[in-house]
């Protein structure tokens, strides 16, 4: 069988602000995991590998992007050029970000939507209070909420050569759930759809499943504003709840298929075994977990510059801990079994496991 290794961009070990240049320059690799890739196009778990160390120089390089994001103002500025320049782009591909960001401000009353969905006594983790994707109130404001939707379309439209830039975000939401209709032993009569977001992933669910029961759960209720507002657009059956991944209160036993689509990357590690702790808790004897995120394995990660990762990484905190964490060994030790890996699209994988019966 083939071997992919990590890739150099993934070899920095938790590389911080916090590592001196000495610790840089001894960085180890026990975390770093590669996998067999089998002809069936699954992964068998943990198999270790070797690959190339990093540099002495492109691990100084990190620790040097890394203290110049550090700095809050000159990181400020560099994050803001950044996003003007995903705006501008994006609306050169035909994406109307600015316009979509002024009609539901102008057309909804957002915050009595958001005092629909919001459960005002919920605690949120330390680690949701981050800055995500150069937004400084993270998932936990308006702006965030009202880009999501143009922002998906924008980042996923070169994924798909052969399709139009528009229709990336939606080819890769059907390619995962593509994946469920072909991998799922039956049709799921109940699906969770963790992290659900505005309700992107929810919806491509329900397309997918119409005749499932999806709930969508998601930790920002500025999210959740959005995705009442496109239920109703849509009159959708889909129920929406306000609570953490790792802590929905949703009942014991009561889903068929947990979905956590594209949130992985978001997540640390800790939190990460718990949602599947708690994934496994609400499946039936026989469900379903799956995850669809980012692939370490594909060309595209492994060729990306340790320095380009760097400044990638800077919109997303928990990504470092994404990668350098074996999902597949993390399923089993939560109590699945038989974790098994499809490609759906040239960088994203599904990763499928069943709660024994």
């Amino acid at each position: 069988p083939a071997r992919h290794s990590f890739a150099d961009s993934r070899r920095i070990c938790n590389v911080s602000q916090r590592r001196s240049h000495r610790q840089l320059a001894n960085c180890d690799v026990e975390s770093r995991r590669s996998f067999s890739i089998i002809a069936s196009e699954s992964f068998s778990v943990g198999d270790p590998n070797k690959f190339r160390e990093l540099s002495i120089v492109e691990r100084l390089g990190l620790a040097l992007m890394n203290g110049v994001f550090s700095i809050k103002p000159l990181g400020a500025a560099i994050k803001k050029v950044a996003r003007n320049t995903i705006v501008k782009r994006a609306e050169k591909l035909g994406v109307p970000w600015r316009a979509h960001v002024q009609e539901l401000q102008t057309n909804y009353d957002l915050d009595t939507l958001k005092r629909c969905v919001e459960d005002p006594s919920l605690d949120y983790p330390p680690y949701y209070f981050r800055e995500f994707h150069t937004y400084p109130q993270g998932n936990l404001g308006w702006e965030a909420a009202l880009e999501v939707e143009v922002s998906a379309v924008a980042v996923h439209s070169p994924l798909f050569p052969d399709a139009p830039p528009q229709e990336g975000d939606r080819r890769l939401r059907s390619s995962y759930t593509d994946v469920l209709r072909k991998e799922l032993p039956v049709t799921p009569r109940d699906v969770v759809d963790l992290g659900c977001s505005t309700g992107l992933s929810s919806f491509a669910m329900q397309d997918a499943f119409p005749d499932s029961r999806i709930t969508g759960v998601d930790l920002s209720p500025n999210f959740l504003a959005i995705a009442k507002l496109r239920v109703e657009q849509r009159k959708s059956s889909i129920a929406l709840v306000h609570a953490a991944a790792e802590a929905t209160t949703l009942p014991s036993a009561s889903f068929d298929l947990v979905s956590l689509s594209l949130v992985a990357h978001e997540l640390p590690q800790d939190a990460t075994r718990s949602v599947l702790r708690e994934g496994l808790r609400l499946l039936r004897p026989g469900g379903h977990m799956a995850i669809m995120d980012q692939n370490p394995f594909s060309e595209a990660v492994r060729r990306l510059p340790p320095l380009i990762f760097a400044l990638f990484k800077t919109t997303e905190p928990y990504l470092d801990e994404y990668l350098t964490l074996d999902l597949e060994s993390a399923m089993l030790d939560a109590g699945y079994e038989g974790p098994t890996v499809r490609y759906n699209s040239p960088r994203h994988r599904t990763i499928i496991a069943r709660k024994p019966l």
